[in-house]
């Protein structure tokens, strides 16, 4: 299923624009989810179907989205996506995949050069591969004019040195050198730790679990609150059990812990959860329930 749109919702001060590039099943359910056994799935098909849960065939439906946040006269763009022609030999939802990202960016009103900054919330392959573009042989920066902020945490694993050891496979080193070195070239990246205030609405802060610097974005504008919270969330069954890791983290109990955390004040301080693989409306209002969360709502679906 494609499902190329782009959406847009006003939180305060902040206009936010969902670009989707793709949304259909993507893997099967427990292999997303291995802690999240077939009831979970099935007691709940009513509201997982067919956004998020496909029953038939027992896969799991993501998305494959960017968010555009227009912030204190700024163009703010969060994550990047896989890129184009990409060498993923091991992902083949990813491996020399063909898409015009440019251009839906632009029939959103959106030109690369007019982008100031890029969130990569972490360093995974469908995360940063729009970074950059073949520039007749070599890859260089689609956003020219972005500073590109990258989780220090991140770099220092996936690049070259990889300094925490460990979970750096062949692949990380082909996201690295195509989508991630030639910004360090150009002089536009800005690593940060801990937090990183991006303006007045918009600040940083480490997540870590799914990767060593894995990050959420946080918005807070007047009333409206939201937290871009990337690949904590895969599936909306993490919500319901926040302990269960996707199969993509490489440290799950570190993950559930940054999860529960940021779920827990997600629901206290009524934040929209943003996650980065959502489909449906891409959204989630939370609430505490038991020992984990319910979703209270989806965000609202603006027209086209």
């Amino acid at each position: 299923m494609t499902n190329e749109s782009a959406q847009t919702i006003v939180l305060g001060d902040v206009e936010i624009i969902r670009i989707v590039e793709w949304q259909g099943p993507f893997a099967p359910a427990r292999t997303l989810v291995p802690d999240a056994g077939a009831e979970v799935w099935k007691d709940n098909e009513e509201w997982l179907a067919p956004d998020h849960w496909a029953p038939d065939t027992d896969h799991a439906v993501m998305a494959l989205q960017s968010w555009v946040l227009r912030s204190g006269g700024r163009t703010v763009l969060v994550d990047t996506g896989v890129g184009d022609g990409r060498e993923r030999p091991h992902s083949p939802h990813f491996h020399r995949r063909r898409d015009d990202f440019p251009g839906r960016l632009e029939r959103a009103g959106i030109r690369p050069e007019d982008v100031d900054v890029v969130v990569n919330t972490h360093l995974h392959a469908d995360h940063v591969g729009w970074n950059t573009y073949d520039g007749g042989g070599e890859w260089v920066p689609t956003f020219p004019n972005a500073r590109y902020l990258l989780p220090a945490a991140d770099d220092f694993h996936f690049g070259p040195g990889n300094a925490y050891g460990g979970g750096r496979q062949e692949e990380d080193r082909l996201v690295y050198e195509d989508s991630v070195a030639p910004v360090h070239r150009a002089g536009l990246v800005t690593l940060w730790d801990g937090t990183h205030r991006i303006d007045e609405n918009l600040v940083l802060e480490s997540a870590p679990g799914h990767t060593p610097g894995s990050a959420v974005l946080r918005l807070a504008s007047g009333t409206d609150r939201a937290v871009f919270v990337g690949d904590l969330l895969h599936s909306p069954v993490q919500i319901l059990h926040p302990a269960h890791a996707s199969c993509f983290c490489l440290n799950a109990a570190q993950a559930a812990t940054s999860r529960r955390r940021i779920l827990e004040r997600a629901a206290d301080e009524r934040e929209l959860v943003v996650p980065a693989h959502f489909g449906g409306a891409g959204a989630a209002e939370v609430r505490r329930q038991g020992e984990g969360f319910a979703v209270a709502g989806w965000a609202a679906r603006a027209a086209e």
